[in-house]
């Protein structure tokens, strides 16, 4: 088993931050009930003796004693991570993982970047030093942050829209008073009840619990055993073919049912079709009319290598791929379910879907720089040039670029190229 060390970075990081430790120690303890350190846990937790002055002394193997989740907790305005050492998961984190200030990045990118940056660079890479230290396998860093506002920064009020929609659905189909939808006890996603009964609900809890559960499915097979494992660099490696497009769309099934929504379950076969659907996307897209270069099929629960080919060969009539890349899926099985539910399903696309939200943040900066437009607040802070500006908007251009490229393809012919044959 590998671990991985999660970064959280800014209000936004450390909020989504805190659903996801909450939720990855509800998972582990309905599978291992008898509260030993196994390897799984172990993924993400340390097992410490608090006996032990300095670090504490790791556990690894025998009973847990007291788990310290494999994380470093960083924010300039000071109050989102005191809450959380306030909160029920006090404990889980190390007080020398940490690293705030108290003037915050006042909602600017440039002072988050440039200025604390530069100033706490040496202190972020020592926490991340020490972190690493006490893996054994290094897998991966998780860096959880926003894309807009100060310390975290860019694009986020356009990923924001797609869990708005799917809260508001939620939302929705509670008032309706249709047959079936009632607010179930003990959600995984939305629900605050469960192992930390007084915790206050918070408005952005049922969308932060959202991204917590694709990091829980996301991580599943590197935690779990499995029929067919994937390991994280598998992701990347049979994803992005080519290095500047490497934005991965994601869709979660079931969705409106890990919500406080009580809904018929959803069947297997119709699982997959949510995957693909508009509906189920976490971003405002609609991958079926627009074309793949490859899509990573992530399930977990008593699910069989037939009952994901079988459903990739219905599906794919339906979907678009480039020419290219006919047989660009990748697959994995994880035997344990999430709480609660028999099944679950990930699927992250490489998909030219995503061109539009790239195209609405060049148009929307443009009109704010052709008026210079709060160009001052950023130019005032030292190391902020224009040329930044100038070369963020040239980037973005040759991305939006290498999209229409790739859709302009959509009407070429499929060659149907012959299989490699082995003479016997």
């Amino acid at each position: 088993m590998t671990q991985s060390v999660v970064l959280q970075v800014g209000q936004c990081g450390n909020q989504i931050g805190c659903c996801f430790w909450d939720l990855a120690l509800r998972e582990h303890a309905a599978v291992n009930q008898k509260g030993i350190y196994d390897e799984a846990i172990s993924s993400f937790f340390r097992n410490v003796d608090t006996r032990v002055v300095g670090d504490g002394g790791n556990i690894s193997k025998g009973k847990i004693c007291s788990l310290k989740a494999r994380a470093v907790l960083i924010d300039m305005e000071e109050g989102v991570v005191n809450e959380i050492l306030q909160g029920p998961l006090r404990d889980v984190f190390d007080s020398k993982q940490l690293i705030t200030d108290i003037s915050g990045s006042g909602n600017n990118w440039a002072v988050g970047h440039k200025v604390f940056g530069s100033l706490y660079r040496e202190q972020i890479l020592e926490k991340l030093r020490k972190s690493a230290e006490h893996c054994d396998c290094l897998q991966c860093f998780f860096i959880i942050h926003s894309m807009g506002g100060g310390t975290g920064s860019g694009l986020g009020t356009f990923l924001l829209k797609s869990l708005f929609d799917i809260i508001s659905k939620i939302d929705l189909m509670v008032n309706s008073g249709k047959l079936g939808t009632t607010v179930k006890p003990r959600s995984l996603v939305t629900s605050s009840t469960g192992s930390f009964k007084k915790r206050h609900k918070k408005p952005f809890d049922a969308m932060n619990n959202i991204v917590a559960n694709l990091l829980l499915n996301l991580t599943s097979s590197a935690r779990f055993e499995g029929s067919l494992n994937m390991d994280l660099n598998e992701i990347s490696m049979n994803l992005v073919p080519f290095p500047q497009l490497h934005y991965l769309v994601s869709s979660l099934t079931p969705l409106y049912t890990l919500a406080d929504v009580n809904v018929p379950p959803r069947r297997l076969d119709q699982m997959f079709s949510d995957a693909f659907s508009k509906d189920h996307q976490l971003i405002q897209a609609n991958p079926k009319h627009s074309l793949y270069l490859a899509c990573a099929l992530m399930v977990r629960g008593n699910v069989q290598i037939s009952d994901l080919r079988r459903n990739i060969e219905r599906l794919k009539p339906s979907l678009q791929f480039v020419s290219w890349n006919q047989e660009g899926w990748k697959t994995s099985l994880c035997s344990v379910p999430p709480v609660g539910h028999s099944h679950s399903l990930l699927a992250l696309a490489n998909n030219t879907c995503v061109k539009p939200t790239f195209v609405e943040l060049r148009e929307r900066f443009m009109r704010l720089y052709k008026k210079k437009a709060h160009l001052h607040h950023y130019l005032q802070v030292e190391g902020m040039e224009e040329s930044c500006f100038t070369e963020a908007v040239s980037s973005l251009s040759a991305l939006i670029q290498e999209y229409n490229q790739l859709d302009a393809t959509k009407s070429m012919p499929v060659q149907d190229l012959p299989r490699l044959r082995i003479a016997m």
